[in-house]
């Protein structure tokens, strides 16, 4: 084990939403691949979460990367932009340029830095042909990025199995318990530890559902997802906005 730190940096995805504590707070992959490397590395192992939900990309480099950097950490996962592609200011270029900038940073102090393609999530949202389009370009900036700094990739989009909408919330937006827990294996498998041969086993897909009943369970989720994400982005708001870091020091870690 050559880890004995590790910082998680990013947004709602990285946070743990929607896979809960019995408390209520937010476990999440990175708790979950936090947990398997403090039981490898011992009672020395340190960790942190910056992560806050609703971070666009520059937010999370300005705020969470310096904090990052100046913990030393031997090992930082960075995933960010999700949110971006949302925006109608979305420039991938931009993106792009500053992706590789800052995962060249964070590669020059020494640490190994684990970086995400994310899953396909557009299948099941509105929007489809605007955004499924942008998060090609991530995923490709972030495959390229991570080639040019030997930063290790995981590679959601691969991964067919998100395709089952079990392993998203009922916002169809961020990952279920299962998903959380298939992202942590996926991690674990790309540093080359092992993990729960459970948190690899998938649900199920549901049944198929009625045309009718369908349509009345978009109708629900527009009015309870949809709606107040459209009203937070009208106003300038963000889900995020009185959400502090879960972990904000690098400190020891038990579940």
């Amino acid at each position: 084990m050559r880890w004995r730190s590790f910082v998680a940096v990013g947004d709602s995805f990285t946070e743990g939403m929607d896979d809960a504590y019995p408390d209520g707070t937010y476990r999440g992959w990175a708790d979950l691949v936090a947990t398997r490397l403090a039981a490898e590395a011992g009672p020395d192992f340190r960790y942190a979460n910056l992560a806050i939900r609703g971070r666009l990309f520059p937010n999370v480099v300005a705020e969470q990367v310096p904090a990052a950097l100046a913990m030393r950490s031997d090992l930082i996962s960075f995933a960010a932009g999700g949110n971006d592609v949302l925006r109608r200011t979305f420039d991938p270029d931009a993106l792009a340029t500053r992706f590789d900038d800052v995962v060249g940073r964070l590669r020059s102090g020494g640490a190994d830095v684990v970086l995400f393609r994310f899953a396909d999530v557009m299948a099941r949202l509105p929007g489809q042909r605007l955004v499924a389009p942008r998060v090609q370009l991530l995923n490709q900036a972030v495959g390229a990025t991570a080639e040019r700094h030997g930063a290790i990739l995981v590679d959601l989009y691969a991964d067919d199995t998100f395709l089952n909408p079990m392993l998203w919330s009922t916002d169809r937006l961020h990952l279920s318990a299962a998903g959380h827990r298939r992202v942590a294996a996926q991690v674990l498998t790309a540093l080359g530890v092992g993990c729960d041969e459970e948190w690899l086993m998938v649900p199920p897909h549901p049944a198929p559902t009625p045309w009718l009943a369908a349509r009345a369970a978009d109708l629900r989720w527009a009015g309870r997802h949809l709606a107040p994400w459209i009203k937070r982005r009208l106003t300038g708001r963000s889900s995020g906005d009185t959400v502090t870091a879960k972990r904000p020091r690098l400190g020891p870690f038990a579940d």
